[in-house]
């Protein structure tokens, strides 16, 4: 039997964190996805699996970044109530994140200028910073507020 193929694993979810209800696409595959709320600030985590792992356990790149596009761009859903595409995402490499970590992410706004959200993030596993970085983003479509959005509004 291949060792590729694992059950979920069994964790205790962070206190105030929610599941991501996302139930297709890109999402769904890399999920499980937690949202955690603190007055004006978001955080995302997720609890690092044997899927997003790569061949030394450790949490994939491609999946640290691919979750610092959602953590980092989550703040333009926030605060448009929209649909958004990632105009451009730099980051920077800074440690590893090992089977069964908790990790996290926040971005802050540096700019909002052209309908371009410009960000500062930062992932984390415990005391660790994983990736800093800044994303530029752009909302696309409106859409009826999520919980906790405020109403589409143009800069």
């Amino acid at each position: 039997m291949s060792d590729d193929i694992a059950a979920p694993a069994s964790f205790e979810i962070p206190e105030g964190y929610t599941a991501l209800d996302w139930r297709r696409g890109f999402g769904r595959q890399i999920g499980p996805l937690y949202r955690r709320a603190r007055g004006e600030s978001y955080t995302m985590g997720f609890r690092v699996e044997e899927h997003h792992t790569n061949g030394m356990k450790n949490a994939h790149g491609g999946m640290l970044m691919s979750f610092a596009d959602m953590a980092w761009g989550h703040i333009v859903s926030v605060e448009t109530s929209s649909y958004w595409v990632t105009v451009r995402l730099t980051v920077d490499f800074l440690s590893s994140a090992q089977l069964g970590d908790w990790v996290e992410g926040e971005s802050e706004v540096l700019s909002r200028a052209d309908d371009l959200y410009v960000v500062r993030g930062r992932i984390w596993a415990g005391d660790r910073t994983l990736i800093s970085g800044t994303g530029v983003f752009k909302p696309i479509q409106r859409r009826e507020p999520r919980p906790g959005e405020r109403a589409f509004k143009s800069e």
